[in-house]
């Protein structure tokens, strides 16, 4: 294992807490991702998100879906995944026959997941979810955000709740997976795991909040929020 300048591997989640923590310091809130990913790179560090396989409740929300709440293979329906990271999640989707889209406010995030899945279907790009691609709105059938807004303090986590609809497609979904922050607990982050009103507020703008459960995960020792969003079609 490659180690850092100074010869020690840094442990991850500490890491990022740090580099997260001088990035608010800075005024930056999401100037750290970039470092973080450019470390782990670097073999300095690693990303303490990545598991290396797609997220557990994203994998349990597909499967327990029919015919009429997602697209079968070779449907080709777009999808879009929200913070892509290395790319798990992003090709899980693209193997339920979605065309999808990816992106990371990262640029080493990116080129580490084409590297990591060459010739892959994904469309990797870089973007930033505070000011997407204007022609992404209502363009996306199905829209995955896991983990990514945990990732956020607010602001501008409020802000970055008001755009995840826009994505969404008339009579297409929104899956949201999160960190539960338990009644009266304040974390310090990061992760700064989302309350139920947080995740109530995304229901707006014609968006409709179809369910939201509280699931053990098996691959993190918290309580996960796993909220289904649905755009009518007439929207």
């Amino acid at each position: 294992m490659i180690g850092s300048a100074d010869g020690h591997y840094r442990d991850p989640e500490q890491h990022a807490a740090s580099l997260a923590h001088a990035a608010l310091v800075a005024g930056d809130p999401t100037g750290w991702f970039e470092q973080l990913y450019a470390d782990a790179a670097a073999g300095e560090t690693g990303v303490p998100w990545d598991r290396g396989r797609p997220n557990e409740l994203l994998v349990q929300w597909a499967s327990g879906q029919d015919g009429d709440g997602l697209m079968r293979a070779g449907d080709g329906a777009r999808a879009l995944v929200v913070g892509c990271g290395l790319g798990e999640d992003a090709e899980y989707i693209a193997r339920l026959g979605y065309a999808t889209t990816a992106f990371d406010i990262a640029p080493t995030a990116i080129a580490a997941a084409s590297s990591r899945f060459p010739g892959s279907p994904v469309e990797y790009q870089v973007a930033d979810l505070l000011a997407p691609p204007p022609w992404w709105s209502h363009a996306f059938a199905l829209v995955v955000e896991s983990t990514t807004l945990q990732a956020l303090p607010d602001p501008p986590r409020a802000a970055a709740l008001e755009r995840l609809g826009d994505f969404v497609a008339p009579g297409g979904t929104l899956i949201v997976i999160a960190r539960r922050r338990e009644p009266g607990r304040a974390d310090s982050g990061p992760p700064w795991p989302l309350t139920r009103a947080e995740i109530d507020s995304i229901a707006t703008d014609g968006l409709q909040q179809v369910s939201t459960e509280t699931i053990e995960a098996t691959s993190v020792p918290a309580r996960r929020w796993l909220a289904e969003f649905r755009r009518d079609d007439g929207e």
